[in-house]
């Protein structure tokens, strides 16, 4: 049978796993609604009649079939529509075993059928949230808010995902259409009544309006705009010949020794990742395996073939993880730059690095050749220039990467939008762009 809104609808609401306290939802659709009495009544075997005060915490030894019991826990019962759902709801506290937790659920389910609670089945994905947003409980943005605040790798992208589920967003959009339908309706009424003698435009200062309006788009756009950056982050691909110091690099700014190094040519074999937050911004820095042409190793022993199969199995990944990046740090060897005898391997790398991918070169190793750490310009590619053994560098590259990233420190906290919310806000300037020119 298809799932229906009207449907009773139970779930644990804690992450897998074991801990001190598991949490069990159940919502009552609307064909179930005032049933929650009974169900926590047989739950725990209480006499007729047994109720359970809305909004108090009210501690109850839950049983199952046989009346021996599961678990003692606290039961919350919140009447319609002062819930998370907009729908009775139950929630049941116990102790947080997974084993516990199944055996409350199930026993909810049988509850249901005897009880006749209508289609009282296991809740699906997400399915407590879709609730309170078709209950008008929760907007969409608000509903999308939830999960961004849940998955949030990052301060920032917490804090962003918090005012978004606030209201905040919504509530600045909702500004927004207001003035806007105030705006039109002034134009409209200009156009009803011609003949007056009031010119209602220029009585409201319709262009002053329309002016403050954009403004407010506009500051609006710029605290949602990085929404997309904080949620998801940046991969960072470190690419280059071997032993240019990629690993030493990715743990340079993971701040811990999370790759191996060493002076051993491919000595890393395969991707190694770290995840990393700079200003709120997440970073996922990947480090690969150094490519060279291994065609050219002659004579190569039995053992040393083997190891240049694995070696190239490595090689192919990083091509692979080249791919899928959002920026490349193509590395150097500041000692090989200096003369141009990497010269050769570097133009042969950069030629394969696809074109619409942000990419940087960091050339490594000044402390060898005693230069400054620094940005600049070689012919077409953007340097920087840096020690990973030292940090010298580091911070400059940091910085990087946020303006690459498009990020701008700001006092206000921002929202997690969707690309859905920016280009609707990129369509509305538009418009009203259009508008001012035909004031």
């Amino acid at each position: 049978m298809k799932p229906s809104f009207r449907d009773a609808i139970v779930a644990i609401a804690t992450p897998p796993g074991r801990g001190g306290i598991g949490i069990v939802r159940v919502s009552f659709g609307a064909a179930t609604s005032g049933q929650s009495n009974a169900l926590i009544a047989a739950l725990c075997a209480a006499p007729a009649g047994f109720t359970l005060a809305p909004r108090h915490a009210t501690l109850v030894a839950l049983r199952d079939a046989n009346g021996a019991l599961i678990d003692r826990g606290i039961a919350l019962y919140f009447p319609a529509p002062h819930s998370y759902t907009g729908e009775d709801a139950l929630e049941l506290q116990v102790h947080g075993g997974p084993v516990v937790l199944r055996m409350l659920v199930a026993r909810c389910m049988a509850l249901g059928a005897a009880l006749n609670v209508a289609h009282l089945r296991l809740a699906e994905p997400g399915e407590f949230t879709r609730r309170a947003f078709e209950n008008d409980k929760l907007d969409l943005a608000q509903a999308e808010a939830v999960a961004d605040l849940i998955e949030a790798s990052t301060e920032a992208a917490a804090r962003s995902a918090q005012a978004s589920l606030s209201g905040a967003f919504s509530g600045a959009v909702h500004e927004l259409v207001d003035a806007l339908i105030g705006l039109r309706t002034l134009v409209e009424a200009t156009l009803d009544f011609p003949e007056e003698e009031i010119d209602f435009l220029e009585q409201s200062d319709a262009r002053g309006r329309l002016l403050r309006l954009r403004e407010k788009l506009a500051v609006l756009f710029e605290r949602a705009r990085h929404g997309p950056l904080l949620r998801d982050g940046l991969k960072v691909v470190l690419i280059g010949a071997p032993n240019v110091g990629k690993s030493s690099l990715l743990n340079a700014l993971a701040e811990a020794e999370v790759a191996i190094v060493t002076p051993i040519a491919g000595t890393t074999r395969d991707k190694v990742s770290e995840t990393i937050a700079i200003e709120g911004v997440a970073l996922t820095i990947i480090d690969t395996a150094g490519i060279r042409d291994l065609e050219q190793r002659a004579g190569l022993s039995d053992t040393d073939a083997d190891a240049a199969t694995v070696e190239r199995i490595g090689i192919a990944r990083t091509w692979d993880e080249v791919a899928r990046a959002d920026v490349i740090l193509h590395l150097r060897d500041a000692t090989a730059a200096a003369d141009r005898s990497d010269s050769e391997d570097y133009r042969a790398i950069a030629a394969r690095l696809p074109a619409h991918i942000a990419r940087r070169t960091v050339v490594n190793k000044i402390d060898l050749t005693g230069e400054a750490a620094r940005k600049a310009r070689d012919k077409e590619d953007e340097c920087i220039y840096l020690s990973a053994k030292t940090g010298d560098g580091i911070a400059l590259l940091r910085a990087e990467l946020l303006d690459i990233a498009g990020w701008q420190p700001t006092a206000e906290t921002g929202f997690l939008a969707r690309e859905r919310h920016l280009a609707a806000l990129r369509a509305a300037a538009a418009h009203l762009g259009s508008a001012a020119t035909h004031a």
